[in-house]
């Protein structure tokens, strides 16, 4: 897949993100809830990552994965452990957690699924418009499971689909950091778009 890598700054030891989501749109209606609707044109990235977390396409998965892997993770150090974002959205099958699971399976390494989780009733970022909002919003609604197995000093890798604000991911670091074990925090996000 084509990528056009960006580096990402946050509360994070460092963080790269493999493309922007789209290249623009143009309005095409409304949803029922009122807001507009959008024909997007997406970058290869941005269609993948629609499909999958949009249309529950995991054939989308693979690819996606793989180029975390290809073109994020030799940037890093060695990753001891993969946490997926904690989703908002409730779903039968987390499209973060498929992507961060392939990741660790090619890292031969464990994928923490519902390390990070995100409080029920949380309200969705998508509709708030400024950081300020995000960032209150996101305020006590992370949490850690549980613990991690085995010594610390182990390097993780947090995993995302859209990166805006970097609200979420800021929120999620500074809880990660609780964690004795977590040594240092890198991010690889799938694609990125410009704050509304």
């Amino acid at each position: 897949m084509q990528v056009q890598l960006k580096k990402i700054q946050g509360e994070w030891d460092a963080g790269f993100v493999l493309d922007q989501h789209s290249t623009g749109g143009r309005p095409d209606g409304f949803y029922a809830n009122g807001h507009q609707k959008f024909d997007m044109d997406y970058t290869e990235m941005g269609a993948a990552v629609n499909q999958l977390k949009y249309h529950g396409d995991f054939s989308q998965v693979p690819d996606l994965a793989k180029a975390v892997y290809a073109h994020i993770l030799p940037l890093l150090p060695a990753i001891a452990r993969v946490v997926p974002m904690a989703s908002s959205t409730p779903r039968t099958r987390q499209p973060v957690n498929a992507v961060a699971a392939y990741i660790a399976a090619m890292l031969r390494v464990p994928v923490e699924k519902g390390f990070l989780i995100k409080a029920a009733g949380s309200k969705s970022l998508k509709d708030l418009p400024t950081r300020a909002e995000k960032d209150a919003a996101l305020r006590g609604k992370l949490s850690l499971a549980r613990d991690l197995d085995g010594d610390g000093n182990q390097n993780i890798l947090l995993v995302d689909d859209l990166f805006e604000t970097g609200a979420s991911l800021d929120a999620a670091c500074r809880v990660l950091r609780n964690c004795e074990k977590i040594s240092h925090i890198y991010v690889a996000a799938l694609t990125w778009r410009r704050p509304r």
